[in-house]
């Protein structure tokens, strides 16, 4: 897009940079992922996708050398791997999810089961009583 050979390394090294403060992202992803903070790294995430929607917009038609294609292609396999961990622990705290959700129906349905029979049983006494035979 830009034609003077300085403004188009600027442009670059602006990109690059913001592939640097992406991953920097996604580390912290990773950390609230590891420690458990769901509610800070879904925060993190609403960031993330910010990030991203606005680096495929600057990286379109931009010219890198061959040294900032490398270097821009280690950051993305860094942040890619992160992303990968970062989606093993959301899916295993999904299966916990649902897990605590199947336990919490069963219950319920068993308490159902087993509440107090007056409330739809009758009892035989009632309506036949002794010696009505």
């Amino acid at each position: 897009m830009t034609h003077h050979p300085e403004a188009a390394a600027s442009d670059a090294e602006r990109l690059l940079a913001a592939y640097e403060a992406l991953l920097e992202r996604s580390t912290r992803m990773l950390a609230k992922a590891r420690e458990e903070a769901w509610d800070a790294l879904i925060e993190e995430e609403s960031h993330y996708v910010l990030e991203v929607e606005r680096l495929a917009r600057e990286d379109q038609g931009l010219e890198l050398e061959p040294a900032q294609r490398e270097r821009k292609a280690g950051l993305l396999e860094r942040i890619l791997e992160q992303d990968m961990e970062v989606r093993r622990h959301l899916v295993a705290r999904r299966d916990e999810l649902g897990e605590l959700i199947g336990n919490s129906r069963r219950k319920r349905d068993l308490e159902r089961a087993y509440r107090n029979p007056s409330s739809g049983v009758i009892e035989a006494r009632a309506r036949f009583p002794e010696g009505s035979s």
